[in-house]
């Protein structure tokens, strides 16, 4: 009782300390869209416009008519992606209701790559050695994959617009904000701005992913918007959410301080990197700073193998509702000592129009 007591102080003394640390004086003023930018620190011009919302600055849902998914399959035992499948190895149900593949493809649509880095908290994971594997991942990308750069901690940073130019990312890599040991991780902030981005500025025929390189998974929603804000953004836009953990001693003292934190946190309202990446279909790769290029190179990998399957829903209501999504392979294809998992977004959001 003693001991449990002891820890339940420690947490609460850690939330007050880190909540203090907080200052209104922190938080930077706002640019167009929410995305800060500073006098000292301009970003690289994109490499086209963004994309203008229509209907002004009516939000964009996901057409009824065509819904479209990114589907990663693997091999439960060892994690290897499974390529080869046909149209037919795949049963897709929406609201427990059997819908029928109308498209089918593997690889064959561009990639619009944002890189999200994390400049807040403790630890700034992005040292010289994840920053090297970081630009060895874009030698993996197809020269028609468009990728973006954007920074995050208490405010939200477009650091390179969206361009074909990987010299442009590497050169936007020595614009990142400074790390600020005193910041936030406001993720759902982050997500907020990515997707609303991804949505005005990426390719509209091509499969959307963000890459979050941070040294947690959990954060506390601050900045503008709320977590279940940036949810319904993240799967307005049909972006495909992962991660890229560097894994340190330290990585892993702070990130499980912010776990205790924000499970303590009392009335505060938390936005989770996992459950992003679980509700979207992505994942969450994690090894040693030394170790990060093959990581990379595993997320490039299976981002390549991905399947893009669309439908036509029989649902032809246009009530703005959230559709629950299920698609697996087809039983014959399952062996019990072989597994075979389907990775893709829980669900979408139909349109009203």
């Amino acid at each position: 009782m003693l001991a449990t007591r002891a820890i339940s102080t420690i947490v609460l003394l850690l939330i007050s300390l880190y909540q203090s640390n907080q200052s209104p004086e922190v938080r930077q003023a706002r640019g167009k869209n929410g995305i800060s930018t500073s006098d000292s620190k301009q970003p690289l011009p994109p490499d086209r416009p963004a994309i203008e919302p229509t209907g002004g600055g009516e939000q964009v849902n996901l057409a009824v008519d065509l819904v479209v998914l990114d589907a990663l399959v693997l091999r439960q035992k060892t994690g290897s992606p499974v390529g080869s499948l046909k149209q037919e190895d795949f049963v897709l149900q929406e609201d427990g209701v059997q819908q029928q593949i109308t498209h089918f493809g593997q690889d064959a649509l561009p990639l619009s790559v944002i890189f999200m880095v994390d400049r807040g908290g403790c630890l700034d994971p992005f040292s010289q050695k994840v920053r090297r594997a970081c630009q060895e991942a874009m030698i993996r990308l197809k020269p028609d994959d468009e990728v973006a750069l954007m920074a995050f901690a208490n405010t939200t940073d477009l650091v390179t617009g969206f361009t074909t130019h990987r010299e442009r990312i590497v050169q936007g890599l020595d614009h990142l904000p400074p790390h600020d040991e005193q910041a936030e991780h406001c993720f759902s902030e982050a997500f907020f701005q990515a997707a609303d981005y991804m949505r005005r500025a990426g390719n509209p025929d091509g499969r959307r992913v963000i890459v979050f390189i941070t040294a947690v998974t959990t954060g506390f929603d601050c900045g503008g918007h709320s977590g279940e804000e940036a949810r319904q953004a993240v799967m307005e836009s049909g972006s495909v959410v992962c991660g890229i953990i560097p894994r340190t001693a330290g990585q892993q003292m702070e990130n499980g301080l912010m776990h205790a934190i924000t499970t303590f946190g009392g009335s505060r309202h938390k936005t989770s990197l996992k459950q992003f990446a679980d509700d979207t279909g992505g994942e969450i790769l994690t090894d040693k700073p030394d170790l990060l290029d093959q990581t990379f190179a595993t997320l490039m990998e299976h981002l390549r193998t991905r399947y893009a399957i669309s439908f036509v829903s029989t649902n032809t209501k246009r009530d703005g509702s959230f559709r629950k999504l299920k698609l697996d392979v087809a039983p014959a294809l399952q062996k019990p000592d072989d597994r075979i998992v389907v990775k893709t977004r829980k669900g979408y959001i139909a349109s009203r129009r």
